[in-house]
């Protein structure tokens, strides 16, 4: 599943929503799902507050993909040059600067995550290998 997205708080929690019901639809185990909830919502933020610069007439996408133990959440923006990465990548020393926290806190929800730039865009993927499906009641 694909998604268009402006870049609005709304439209962040609509990427959140798509991929809370496609958790629910795959039986996903809700503490995994919220986990996933979280650093998605961070992620979407940080595209929509710092590399979109709250326009709502700029788009970004969101994939959300499900394999039998894996979920895919890819976001493509074309904001400036940002590797969130690199901001994990900080002594913990420098705990007072501003900026890092936020994808240290996606790193405690996802197995993986990736950031490359192609054709002008900035694009993240988070990868979280999930339990096996919780058994219907």
């Amino acid at each position: 599943m694909t998604l268009e997205l402006h870049a609005t708080p709304q439209e962040v929690m609509r990427a959140v929503e798509a991929l809370q019901q496609l958790g629910r639809e795959s039986r996903a185990p809700e503490r995994e799902l919220f986990g996933l909830a979280l650093a998605l919502e961070e992620c979407a933020s940080n595209v929509v507050n710092h590399a979109l610069q709250h326009d709502a007439s700029r788009t970004f996408r969101v994939r959300l993909e499900r394999a039998a133990d894996t979920f895919l959440i890819e976001l493509r923006d074309d904001g400036p040059e940002f590797d969130p990465t690199r901001a994990a990548a900080k002594p913990e020393a420098d705990a007072d600067a501003p900026g890092g926290w936020g994808i240290r806190l996606v790193r405690r929800y996802v197995d993986e995550i990736r950031y490359a730039r192609e054709g002008g865009e900035n694009i993240l993927r988070l990868t979280k290998r999930v339990s096996a499906p919780a058994q219907p009641v």
